[in-house]
């Protein structure tokens, strides 16, 4: 049995990834400050602290006799990270870098990072590979990419085994409805369960990948039993894109235009350097998974 700590725990991926962990015998101290995360997402098998990761001093004492550390916690979508810069740069920059610090002094096995495709930004070439120049055009994506310079660098002068994992907008149980940090697939989901139009920003034709939570928990656990531990980045998404206006199609009903938004208008994973490292590739398609989604909304 391993015993694991979960930033982020009360959160969309990190509650999924508790609840794997626990089924699959590990002990889990769960760390989550609630701002985002919910207290009706946490498991009751786990120990839980509340608890802000921006406070060093208060987090120290529970990475003591931590295996394994999964920092799955981050003030998360790019559009409130451009309307507050500053809090989000505290929370996704600051609040990494003591996970580090922490996982660090007390010698913890490999910390898995939650980073994020938003640091390619807008790229030309599609698929996206880990070796393309990293363009952040947000925030939010800036952010997530000093996270894994921090992990590169932790790796490189503390000898701290740590591996980042760039996710490709997710989907699945837990997962934000509405709000700023809802993505499309959840808002839409609100919206035809409240009669409400669905709200299409821009034209619709942004081009995105997304990622079954299940398979990303899937992807935290084989990163963390593998041998990388140099910081490196892995994609972790599907390999294949669906525009908005797709997305809305397949939820139903009436929709609405909304002003665009500074957004990349593609994201298509490449998840082969996945395959290659640890065995890992997605399992879940989205359309399947909206038939199941829409009955579990009685929509």
């Amino acid at each position: 049995m391993k015993k694991c700590l979960v930033t982020g725990g009360a959160g969309f991926v990190g509650s999924n990834l508790v609840n794997e962990l626990l089924k699959i015998g590990d002990e889990v101290v769960i760390l989550d400050n609630l701002s985002t995360g919910k207290k009706e997402n946490i498991n009751e098998k786990a120990t839980f602290i509340e608890v802000d990761l921006r406070d060093l001093e208060k987090i120290k004492p529970y990475f003591v006799g931590i295996d394994y550390v999964f920092h799955t916690a981050a003030l998360a979508r790019v559009q409130p990270s451009i309307d507050d810069p500053v809090t989000y740069n505290d929370h996704n920059v600051n609040g990494t870098l003591n996970v580090l610090v922490a996982s660090k002094e007390a010698k913890v096995k490999k910390v898995v990072y939650s980073a994020s495709s938003s640091a390619y930004g807008n790229q030309e070439k599609m698929p996206l590979t880990e070796d393309m120049p990293i363009d952040p055009i947000s925030p939010y994506g800036l952010q997530k990419y000093i996270g894994e310079e921090y992990c590169r660098l932790f790796s490189y002068v503390y000898k701290l085994s740590t591996i980042c994992l760039r996710y490709f907008n997710i989907y699945g149980p837990n997962m934000v409805l509405d709000g700023a940090y809802a993505s499309a697939i959840g808002i839409f989901g609100s919206q035809k369960k409240n009669n409400e139009p669905l709200s299409i920003v821009g034209d619709g034709e942004q081009l995105r990948t997304y990622t079954y939570v299940g398979d990303v928990v899937r992807a935290n656990i084989l990163a963390s039993e593998s041998k990388i531990d140099d910081g490196r980045p892995v994609n972790i998404g599907q390999s294949n894109e669906f525009t908005v206006n797709q997305i809305a199609k397949m939820i139903g009903g009436p929709t609405i235009k909304i002003p665009a938004r500074i957004e990349p208008k593609r994201n298509l994973c490449d998840n082969s350097l996945a395959k290659k490292l640890f065995n890992w590739e997605p399992t879940m398609e989205l359309n399947k998974w909206i038939l199941e989604y829409k009955k579990e909304l009685g929509i």
